[in-house]
């Protein structure tokens, strides 16, 4: 089934280390899923926990539906994420070792439901994430040096 991508949590794989990831639905409002279609969310800060057996999401914002006029909801209320009894019991245990955060990834529909991408996180250090960026560039400097052999320049020219 083909994926609709609302927003991403591009923050989040800088700032965590993604140990897995997976999938939950999402309880919406009303208007929520036409504001959704027209691509008005943002899962920066956002962050799911679990609370009396059951999975929330803090944090996310979406837009109010221009033509909701006062039926829309609050912009960033706490929203339910639908997952087996089982996968929560699983998450549980996971979140209460040292370290561990729910994240979300993405934000999508498959199908004609809103789905959120979940990831299973710890936090990176300052030094991770500088160590991060140092090997992204330095992979940046060898493709850019392949591309440039293999294209006959001379180095440091275009």
């Amino acid at each position: 089934m083909e994926k609709k991508i609302v927003a991403t949590n591009r923050k989040a794989r800088h700032d965590y280390h993604i140990v897995e990831s997976m999938e939950a639905g999402i309880e919406l409002h009303g208007s929520e899923v036409k504001s959704l279609r027209l691509g008005r969310a943002n899962l920066r800060d956002s962050f799911a926990r679990v609370e009396r057996g059951e999975l929330f999401l803090y944090n996310m914002h979406i837009s109010p539906y221009e033509k909701g006029g006062h039926f829309n909801p609050d912009p960033t209320r706490t929203r339910k994420l639908l997952m087996h009894r089982r996968e929560i019991k699983r998450l549980v245990g996971k979140t209460t070792e040292k370290g561990f955060t729910l994240v979300p990834l993405r934000l999508y529909f498959t199908g004609g439901k809103a789905k959120v991408e979940l990831a299973l996180a710890r936090g990176k250090r300052t030094y991770d994430k500088r160590a991060d960026i140092e090997k992204r560039e330095a992979e940046r400097a060898i493709q850019r040096a392949l591309k440039d052999r293999t294209l006959g320049r001379p180095k440091g020219g275009r």
